[in-house]
């Protein structure tokens, strides 16, 4: 359902999704984050009642420049639309981080004050980020993990289940100390970098992470045998070996036996602060 509000002549024009999420978990922000845009703008405001009418409202969006009001998840379920849809590079994106989870986006230099994020839409300028691309059409926007941290559910579910994990997690740790992230397992994977082989699978490793940086992928390899990491510099990375889970921002996949990772750099625009943090 849209619902057009009105505006001054020439103003910007905007197709805010406003993720039921966020509207359940913090209203007040939500209510201020459409104050603040909607003097700035000529907007229209969605409020989708699941991922179909979420897709639809994008695909709708009639030359309005998108602007999600959610967290991480409904950022993430954008980027990734617009990706399918081959539409990222035929405009910039837009967030107002509020809900369960802000990390990536305050890792990608989003405020995630309310009202300081909603100017950030409307005063800010369009950065190009680097976006990695698996080989299954699956979008990474922060860091890639592997294995998946431990007690994390295969299939992220509602936000519901992720805040059941943390109390259960909280009082797991208050009961008994809890094991190091990784605790002291191993796991015999094959990396490749650029099909240069980094790891095999006869040296046992306790996680991989891969991140962008600059245009490139960043390759971290902590392996058993050594203290230093082993590290690369790539525009593509493979992973495989026994079946492993990794956890790409805020979702845990597999398990899966190989998996390739793409830099496209520059891939998808994102509004930020004009001064603010940005990660390359």
């Amino acid at each position: 359902m849209l619902a057009p509000e009105p505006a001054e002549s020439g103003a910007q024009q905007l197709l805010v999704v406003i993720d039921r999420v966020a509207s359940r978990t913090d209203g007040e922000s939500v209510r201020i984050a459409k104050d603040v845009l909607s003097a700035g703008a000529s907007v229209k405001f969605c409020f989708p009642d699941g991922p179909d009418e979420f897709a639809r409202a994008l695909a709708r969006r009639n030359g309005r420049r998108p602007v999600v009001i959610g967290d991480d998840r409904a950022l993430l379920r954008t980027v990734s639309l617009l990706h399918r849809e081959r539409e990222l590079a035929s405009g910039a994106l837009s967030l107002v981080p509020v809900g369960v989870s802000v990390e990536v986006a305050r890792s990608l230099g989003v405020p995630t004050g309310a009202v300081a994020a909603a100017r950030a839409v409307l005063d800010g300028v369009v950065r190009r980020l680097d976006l990695l691309v698996d080989d299954s059409d699956g979008v990474v926007l922060g860091d890639l993990r592997i294995p998946a941290l431990p007690g994390v559910p295969a299939q992220a579910g509602a936000p519901a289940a992720s805040v059941w994990h943390a109390c259960r997690s909280l009082v797991r740790t208050l009961v008994r100390p809890v094991p190091s992230v990784l605790g002291g397992q191993s796991h015999r994977l094959r990396v490749e970098a650029d099909g240069v082989l980094l790891n095999d699978l006869d040296e046992p490793v306790e996680g991989v992470t891969v991140r962008s940086f600059g245009g490139r992928a960043e390759v971290v390899i902590r392996t058993c045998a050594s203290p230093e990491p082993v590290r690369a510099s790539a525009l593509s990375v493979t992973v495989s070996g026994a079946d492993f889970r990794y956890r790409a921002d805020t979702r845990v996949t597999g398990p899966v036996r190989t998996r390739t990772w793409t830099l496209r750099p520059g891939a998808w625009g994102l509004t930020l602060p004009g001064s603010g943090p940005l990660r390359p």
